[in-house]
């Protein structure tokens, strides 16, 4: 065994629920695994099979409002990993593993691994380097540095994503009886956001389809606006779902329809297929939804390709504005035959 061995993934839910396969790796091996997370990944760390502890703070260097460097906050994130033998530090591939690396070494980490394709020096006992150019998908990319550093999935597991069971019993929420379609209008960044107004089109369109439609988002405002489009035969669950009863509701689901953001995640969780409505800011390549049945919409090729941008930096939104809420409909039959 491995001791006590922290996992740190930083950023948003999505990132650190395709982080699963690696922490599972991880976790086959040592006596304790803490897993290091974002404020914004919190609860979807505590949904991954494997992890005994989650630590929460918000890295200077990921977190889209960085927060200043200060000693205090240093402090805080030293004394909450010291005890800990060794540290996998997973990144996407345009972050650096080097700063919490120095951070964990003064908290006194024995082992640290990582990618870096900068020189670590003595920051990293495992230096796993890459080719940036691939776009290999997330869960493998973060696997690979797992393996790198000595762990491996146990014999059995197949390295899909996951969540812990059993789920939230979620019968309360008024889901009733029969199959049914989530429509997840809502995303962390503008620039991967459906117009509201064809999610409204495409709820109406579904449930004229013959579908009953399941509205689900943190924003009452926005989720209100989209089940308003077929009256009575939308649900809206707006602010109404912790993401664990996000993820029964999701399994429930024949189809999600959802932009690139945690829940089109979360559905590849449970293994439920997915309409993805993606803009191309980050490759699909790397952050479609995994190893779940996906018809992808979105203009792959738009001007904003590859841009990581937050805010979309063309006018008129092309990349998805173009998606007709007749694709998706389509989309969702071609899921469910």
């Amino acid at each position: 065994m491995s001791g006590r061995v922290l996992v740190a993934r930083l950023d948003d839910a999505g990132d650190v629920l395709l982080a699963g396969p690696a922490v599972r790796a991880v976790s086959a091996r040592a006596d304790e695994v803490t897993l290091l997370a974002g404020p914004r990944g919190r609860a979807a760390a505590e949904l991954l099979p494997g992890v005994d502890r989650v630590v929460v703070w918000r890295a200077p260097w990921i977190d889209h409002r960085p927060p200043p460097v200060s000693r205090r906050g240093v402090d805080d994130l030293i004394g909450q990993v010291r005890g800990i033998d060794e540290a996998v530090i997973l990144t996407s591939f345009h972050q650096s593993a080097l700063p919490l690396a120095l951070l964990l070494r003064l908290a006194g980490v024995g082992r640290v691994s990582a990618i870096s394709n900068d020189y670590p020096g003595s920051l990293l006992d495992v230096r796993h380097v890459v080719d940036e150019g691939l776009d290999v998908p997330e869960p493998e990319r973060m696997l690979a540095v797992a393996r790198a550093a000595g762990f491996e999935l146990p014999p059995g597991d197949d390295g899909r994503l996951a969540v812990r069971r059993p789920l939230p019993d979620v019968s309360r929420l008024g889901l009733g009886p029969g199959p049914y379609v989530v429509v997840h209008p809502g995303t962390s960044a503008p620039a991967r956001t459906w117009p509201a107004e064809r999610n409204r089109e495409a709820v109406r369109e579904l449930a004229d389809d013959g579908h009953r439609v399941v509205v689900t988002g943190v924003e009452r405002e926005l989720t209100a606006y989209v089940a308003a489009g077929a009256p009575g035969a939308a649900l809206d669950l707006g602010g109404s779902t912790t993401l664990a009863q996000l993820a029964a509701v999701i399994e429930g689901a024949s189809v999600l329809v959802a932009g690139n953001t945690g829940p089109a995640h979360l559905a590849a969780a449970v293994g439920t297929p997915v309409v993805s409505l993606f803009a191309p800011v980050v490759p699909a390549g790397r952050w479609a939804p995994y190893r779940v049945p996906t018809v992808l919409l979105g203009d792959q090729d738009a001007p904003c390709r590859d841009s990581r941008a937050r805010v979309c930096p063309v006018p008129g939104h092309p990349c998805l504005a173009q998606v007709t809420s007749e694709q998706v409909v389509k989309a969702v039959r071609e899921l469910n035959q």
